[in-house]
């Protein structure tokens, strides 16, 4: 696994959480300037409209980032999978032409399992360009999560190095704002004792997991 330094990856990490929140609080402030100067009721109707949609998507990004990369609570507790389930969906729903399938055993999974599942999502969202299919499964198997989620489509964006970043193959220099929450699960998954993988082609990303569960667990 590349070294990296604490205080480069969260600034990366920081970097990549501002950079998306960036168009949808930006969309806020433009709506609250067309808003103050817009008489038209239509036209003031279809600023709050857009005002709304706005705030939404903001709350659903921030509700991802506090599961995906936040440590309240602790690595060793459990977060229900309605939880888990609501956030993807939710960021999912910003792309009409994605749909979402869930396979998942059991009411909760442990945090990091569920830090990865978040993280494998993003990727497989960000990888259905033109619309297609997110499948997401889990469940505890001999004292492991097991994850695998499957984006399928007419054709999928993905780069390399995140592929690099989740097998801990990254070259010095090769780690970014892009490429750092990939490696951040990466680090997570070695230091569990767990492992990564992902397999593409053309027209389907499978993203796969294996964590052990953590210590004082029940499961």
């Amino acid at each position: 696994m590349t070294q990296t330094s604490v205080t480069e990856l969260a600034s990366l990490l920081c970097s990549k959480l501002c950079h998306d929140m960036l168009s949808p609080v930006g969309a806020m402030s433009n709506g609250l300037e067309l808003l103050a100067d817009e008489k038209d009721p239509e036209m003031r109707a279809r600023c709050i409209e857009l005002l709304e949609q706005s705030a939404t998507i903001s709350t659903n990004k921030l509700k991802f980032f506090r599961l995906a990369f936040g440590a309240a609570g602790g690595f060793g507790d459990a977060v229900p999978v309605e939880e888990v389930r609501e956030v993807i969906d939710a960021l999912a729903a910003d792309n009409k032409r994605i749909e979402v399938n869930w396979a998942i055993e059991g009411s909760s999974l442990p945090k990091p399992a569920v830090k990865v599942m978040l993280n494998f999502a993003h990727i497989a969202l960000d990888a259905l360009i033109r619309g297609g299919t997110l499948d997401i499964g889990a469940e505890m198997r001999d004292g492991n999560a097991e994850i695998v989620v499957r984006a399928s489509g007419d054709r999928i964006a993905f780069d390399d190095t995140i592929g690099k970043a989740l097998e801990g193959r990254l070259a010095p220099g090769e780690l970014s704002s892009r490429t750092a929450a990939a490696h951040m699960i990466a680090l997570l998954a070695e230091e569990i004792g767990g492992g990564l993988q992902f397999k593409r082609d053309d027209n389907a990303l499978v993203l796969g997991a294996v964590l052990p569960q953590p210590p004082g667990m029940i499961g």
